[in-house]
């Protein structure tokens, strides 16, 4: 396996542990308002983005972009080099079955 899939592969891997870890928390914390089902499933759909992210515009760029998703409602920030970057990104994080709009608030690095 080459090294940028398994960086992805562990990232994706590492994003679905945490949503079952944090699954099981307490009622007293935020993400109580979601349900179980609901809170493994965007940490489904978020591991999901991350790799379609990756395979379509790259480990480095994906690594660049956090995720964050929220009742299938996906939200992309961070920063790339480029619009392009940004857009393929938006694109490719549609594309994921099960994602219901993306907020693409990633930033295009300054060349100043």
């Amino acid at each position: 396996m080459n090294p940028q899939r398994r960086s992805v592969l562990s990232a994706a891997l590492a994003t679905i542990a945490a949503g079952i870890l944090s699954a099981c928390a307490s009622d007293k914390q935020p993400e109580a308002k979601r349900t179980t089902g609901e809170f493994t499933s965007d940490a489904a759909l978020t591991a999901k983005v991350k790799s379609a992210i990756a395979t379509d515009v790259g480990a480095r760029t994906a690594a660049a972009i956090n995720i964050e998703t929220y009742r299938g409602v996906v939200q992309l920030t961070g920063f790339v080099n480029s619009r392009e970057q940004a857009e393929r990104a938006e694109a490719a994080a549609k594309k994921v079955e099960g994602v219901r709009s993306v907020k693409n608030d990633v930033r295009i690095k300054s060349t100043s």
